[in-house]
């Protein structure tokens, strides 16, 4: 379904929108807020606010031309998992036997069938644990800045392809931030070597 097409649909249900924020959410990280940008760069993140935040990588987009870090969406295999990691979120948060009082939230990150771009985009999961004492930076005013803290991350789900999994595992492995992928046990079990 062409982009166009799929913006008429989500518009005319704006109370389903409205209902279901992951599915907003899905829509922005696509094809931006406005018909306007379905022609430039899509976003390469979604946050969903929660008590205990996981982050998911999927490629949403395939491998962009040189200098361009992302391409043409994909349907089958990014979509569908980001899909289905918004929808297991929005199951488990609706049902209040589950967690009691708490809500998962989620940080998306758009690895565009890349390794490279993955990795980078991998680093924001890690940006929590690596910030620095700012305690002693102050404003002209002596304030001192507002800095908001990121999110940290407990767990990410995703990477679809082996050589962005190994990349982006290495990096998590650093930081004894857990990851989980869909497809290691097949992996592990088809490589011949």
């Amino acid at each position: 379904m062409p982009e166009a097409c799929l913006y008429r649909l989500l518009c005319r249900s704006t109370s389903l929108l409205a209902s279901r924020p992951w599915l907003r959410a899905l829509w922005l990280l696509l094809v931006g807020s406005s018909p306007l940008s379905l022609g430039t760069q899509p976003q390469s993140s979604l946050k969903i606010e929660g008590d205990i935040t996981l982050g998911g990588l999927f490629p949403v987009h395939s491998r962009g031309p040189a200098g361009v870090p992302c391409g043409e969406i994909k349907r089958e295999k990014g979509i569908h998992r980001l899909e289905a990691m918004l929808y297991a979120l929005d199951q488990i948060n609706s049902d209040p036997d589950l967690l009691p009082n708490i809500t998962l939230g989620a940080r998306i990150l758009d690895t565009c069938s890349r390794d490279t771009y993955a990795l980078e985009q991998s680093l924001t999961f890690v940006q929590a644990l690596i910030q620095k004492d700012n305690s002693g930076v102050r404003c002209s005013n002596g304030e001192p800045p507002i800095i908001p803290k990121p999110e940290r991350v407990v767990g990410v789900i995703g990477a679809s392809g082996s050589s962005v999994s190994i990349m982006v595992a290495n990096v998590l492995r650093l930081f004894q931030e857990e990851r989980l992928h869909q497809r290691n046990v097949q992996f592990i079990c088809s490589y011949p070597y």
